[in-house]
């Protein structure tokens, strides 16, 4: 009912406008946005990280490396998001061009945190100001900087460090699940396992391992996988 009348009372129609109960309406809108996107776990294991990710496409006529949603950033940089594919898309680049720009700046690579804090700075921005709607899409970031880590950046531009984390459809789901099943120390084939057994879980008689794809970041090494090479 609230919010029937705080759209009646043209709450919703921008970015930059409050409701009286302190909500921005066009960002929680946004955020039912990547509920309907297509899901994936990421999980820290003891010298890597594993991100498994629901392609949710089906037609055969489709190229399946077009439609695999695990980007490269930087050699020791992986991301997958859900929500608005072509509002990722846009920040998988700018993420990309951020690293580099680091590398020919400093002749170092970047850290993990930098791109992703950077990233997320951008998505606050369009949750401030007028004449833009806000991104919708959540991301999450692997990477190795000496160690394995996970991040997640959300639509209002805070990002937090993850042991473990889903995005998109069912994701509450997947989260309760990770947090009784997952173990610190996992190796990336014990990693794989268990977010193949959680979207089996989850997903149900829908499940179909040639929907999945997975990308494996270990030191040095970025190995991507689809489909029944998963098992």
């Amino acid at each position: 009912m609230d919010d029937i009348q705080h759209q009646q009372m043209g709450y919703d129609r921008a970015a930059t406008m409050f409701a009286p109960d302190g909500h921005i309406l066009q960002v929680e809108y946004a955020e039912k946005t990547i509920r309907l996107g297509s899901a994936s776990i990421g999980i820290v294991c003891k010298d890597s990280v594993v991100i498994v990710s629901d392609r949710r496409k089906k037609d055969n006529l489709i190229i399946e490396e077009s439609a695999n949603k695990i980007n490269e950033i930087d050699e020791h940089i992986i991301a997958v998001s859900a929500g608005i594919s072509s509002d990722a898309r846009v920040l998988i680049d700018k993420a990309r061009v951020l690293a580099q720009q680091h590398r020919v700046t400093y002749d170092t690579a970047p850290s993990t945190e930098s791109i992703v804090r950077d990233i997320a700075d951008v998505k606050q921005q369009f949750t401030q100001y007028g004449g833009a709607r806000p991104f919708g899409v959540s991301m999450m970031f692997a990477g190795m900087n000496g160690k394995p880590v996970l991040y997640t950046t959300d639509i209002t531009g805070n990002y937090l460090r993850y042991k473990a984390n889903a995005i998109g459809e069912h994701d509450d789901d997947i989260k309760k699940h990770l947090r009784e099943e997952y173990k610190n120390g996992m190796t990336s084939s014990e990693g794989l396992k268990l977010a193949l057994n959680i979207f089996k879980k989850v997903q149900g008689e829908n499940f179909d391992i040639e929907r999945f794809d997975a990308g494996i970041l270990s030191k040095g090494r970025i190995e991507k996988k689809s489909g029944k090479n998963l098992e």
